[in-house]
């Protein structure tokens, strides 16, 4: 049987994934993740969001695109939504429809919200260490905007790129306990306050919305090979580079 292109779309994605880079950035990391959920799943967008470190919220790290990126902000406002149930229970969410009669949704105020911009249904599956599978890190959050939504099939494949991305997070070196992996999360939350800062005066001095403005953000950091968290801190303070930053091919 022949191999077909989202096969190899596929393989590609785990081959990222699981890669090592010595400008190791688990913001980055995670960031692929949503991206690589978006593209191979049939969803309009993807986010992830993880427990504090003290273990006392669920709270967003990043997200595929600008608008489920304001879901999350929005869910967090407002303390209900389906990515702070699945972070918080450490379970994963099957297809949840948001189209119901008022009153009847799981989300009375985040479900209006969502479908006013385009969201109508929302799946979640787990982010877990490989070698404590019973302690969850956080989840990897699906929006839907309309049929087809993801198959069971689907929802295994999002668990699988969630899995080898968690992998990567605790066994660069050596397999990691919690803490280290929890650290490394921690790394991620405090990264994206400086990255959003970022995105927001390239989105000004460039003319583009903040999508673009982080595309060219991300590309202009890894062919420098730079990490991403750091030439971001420089754009906040003010040091942008000359000339930089040309449009994603």
């Amino acid at each position: 049987m022949p191999t077909t292109d989202r096969e190899v779309r596929i393989a590609h994605a785990f081959l990222d994934l699981a890669r090592p880079r010595p400008d190791f950035d688990p913001l980055e990391l995670l960031h692929d993740l949503t991206s690589r959920a978006a593209a191979l799943l049939p969803v309009r967008c993807a986010g992830i969001t993880v427990m504090n470190r003290s273990g006392t919220n669920a709270v967003y790290v990043t997200a595929s695109d600008e608008l489920c990126l304001a879901l999350e902000e929005e869910q967090t406002a407002l303390k209900e939504g389906p990515c702070l149930d699945s972070t918080r229970s450490g379970q994963p969410l099957p297809v949840i429809s948001l189209t119901g009669p008022p009153g009847t949704t799981r989300w009375p105020r985040f479900a209006p919200l969502a479908r006013r911009a385009g969201i109508t249904a929302v799946a979640a599956v787990t982010l877990r260490l490989p070698h404590l599978p019973r302690l969850p890190l956080g989840s990897l959050n699906l929006m839907m905007a309309g049929p087809p939504h993801p198959s069971g099939r689907d929802l295994r494949l999002a668990q699988a790129l969630a899995d080898v991305t968690s992998s990567t997070l605790s066994f660069r070196q050596q397999p990691a306990d919690k803490n280290e992996v929890l650290g490394q999360l921690q790394i991620a939350l405090d990264s994206r306050v400086v990255i959003e800062q970022a995105k927001g005066i390239l989105s000004v001095r460039l003319g583009v919305g903040m999508d673009e403005a982080f595309q060219r953000l991300r590309g202009h950091a890894r062919s420098r090979r730079q990490k991403l968290t750091e030439l971001s801190a420089r754009i906040a303070r003010g040091d942008v580079p000359e000339g930089p930053l040309a449009p994603t091919r």
